[in-house]
C-alpha cells in the first residue's frame, strides 16, 4: 500500500511540475538557464589549478554503504556497564543527476525493498570552492550487539532503538588552488597538486533506547536509554595529489579533528542517571578520502569514503561513536 501510494504521489508531483513547464514561457526557461550557467561558470578559483568541465550535466552511478558503531560504558550505584552496539552496514544503489550545481539523487535500498530492515538514512551534502557541509540523519532499528550489566553479560538481542545526527561543516583557506569537490562530486577538476589548512565545526548528536519487546523476551536485561550531544571546533588540513600525463589521477585525503566546547551526555539505566563530570578526553574526528579516475573529459569512476568518530571520557561515562559512509561511483556528462 505504501509503494503505491509513493508512486501515485510521485505521478502527481511529475504532471504537476510538466504542466507547469508546458505552461512557462521559453523566455522565462532561457533567463533562469542563463543565471545558472553563469553562477556555474564564475571563476572564483585559479584555473592553473582548478577548472570546470565544459558540459553542465553530470550523471553518477553509485553503490554506497554506511554503518554506525556504538560503544559506552559507566557506573550506576557500583553497577559497571558496558555497551558494544552496531547497526546493520545498509547498501544502497542511488542514481545522481546534477545541472549546473543542482542535484537530485534517487537511492534503492535492495534490503528494504524486501523486506530485512527498517532503517531509515538521509544525507545531504554541498560543496563549494570555500564551503562544505555534510549532513546525516540515521534512524535505525537494527542496533544490535552486546550489553553488559553487573552480571547480565552478552545479550545478543534485537530490540535497540537509535536516532543519530552528524553534521560537519569546513572552510577551505586555499579554494581558489584546493578542490573539495573535484575529489567528493566531480563537479570540478583539480589540474594540479595543491593543499589547504581548513576550518570548521563538528555536531554529534541522538538517542539510543531498549525497547519492550527486549524487556518482554529477556526480564533480566536493564533498561537502557543514552542521550548523546557533542558540539566541536577545530582545524585540519587536506591534499589533492594529481598525477598522470593528462592529470587524470586524482587522489584526496582531507582530517580535521575538533575539540567539544558543549555536551550534554546522559546516560539511563533502569531510571537511574549517569551525567557528564569533568571532562578527560572530548573530540570529535572527520576524515575524507576519494580516489578518481578520469578515462575522458566525459567518464570518471572512482570510490570515496567519509567517516566521523567521537571519543567522550569522563568520570563517569565513556561514549564512542564511528559512522562510516563507503561509495563507489562512475559518472559521465552530457
Amino acid at each position: 500500500m505504501k509503494k503505491h501510494f509513493s508512486i501515485a504521489i510521485f505521478l502527481l508531483c511529475f504532471g504537476i511540475i510538466e504542466s507547469a513547464a508546458q505552461d512557462s514561457s521559453p523566455k522565462y526557461k532561457g533567463r533562469l538557464d542563463s543565471v545558472l550557467t553563469t553562477h556555474y561558470f564564475k571563476q572564483s578559483y585559479d584555473t592553473n589549478y582548478v577548472k570546470r568541465p565544459s558540459q553542465k550535466w553530470l550523471l553518477r552511478v553509485m553503490v554506497n554503504q554506511m554503518g554506525n558503531h556504538i560503544h559506552a560504558k559507566g557506573t550506576v550505584n557500583g553497577i559497571w556497564s558496558k555497551y558494544d552496539l552496531q547497526t546493520r552496514k545498509n547498501t544502497t544503489l542511488s542514481l545522481e543527476v546534477n545541472y549546473c550545481d543542482i542535484a537530485a539523487t534517487l537511492s534503492l535500498n535492495p534490503a528494504k525493498l524486501s523486506g530485512h530492515t527498517d532503517d531509515y538514512e538521509l544525507n545531504v551534502e554541498y560543496h563549494g570552492t570555500r564551503f562544505s557541509i555534510d549532513v546525516n540523519y540515521q534512524r535505525s532499528s537494527s542496533l544490535a550487539g552486546d550489553i553488559e550489566w553487573g552480571d547480565v553479560k552478552r545479550l545478543d538481542e534485537d530490540g535497540i532503538r537509535m536516532k543519530v545526527l552528524n553534521i560537519t561543516g569546513y572552510y577551505t583557506f586555499n579554494h581558489r588552488r584546493f578542490s573539495f569537490p573535484a575529489a567528493l562530486y566531480q563537479n570540478y577538476y583539480q589540474i594540479r597538486s595543491a593543499g589547504s589548512w581548513l576550518a570548521g565545526f563538528s555536531y554529534q548528536g541522538g538517542s539510543i533506547k531498549t525497547t519492550d519487546e527486549l524487556k518482554a523476551r529477556s526480564p533480566e536485561s536493564p533498561v537502557v536509554n543514552l542521550h548523546v550531544g557533542h558540539f566541536g571546533i577545530g582545524g585540519g588540513y587536506g591534499y589533492n595529489l594529481v598525477l598522470g600525463k593528462r592529470s587524470e589521477w586524482l587522489f584526496h585525503l582531507s582530517a580535521m579533528p575538533t575539540v567539544v566546547v558543549y555536551n550534554h551526555n546522559k546516560l539511563l539505566i533502569n531510571d537511574e542517571h549517569i551525567h557528564a563530570k569533568h571532562v578527560r578526553i572530548n573530540m570529535i574526528f572527520n576524515e575524507r578520502a576519494a580516489i578518481v579516475y578520469h578515462f575522458s573529459p566525459r567518464y570518471h569512476a572512482g570510490v570515496s569514503m567519509m567517516m566521523s568518530n567521537s571519543l567522550f571520557d569522563d568520570k563517569a561515562v565513556k561514549v564512542n561513536q564511528n559512522k562510516l559512509l563507503a561509495r563507489a561511483f562512475f559518472g559521465f556528462r552530457l
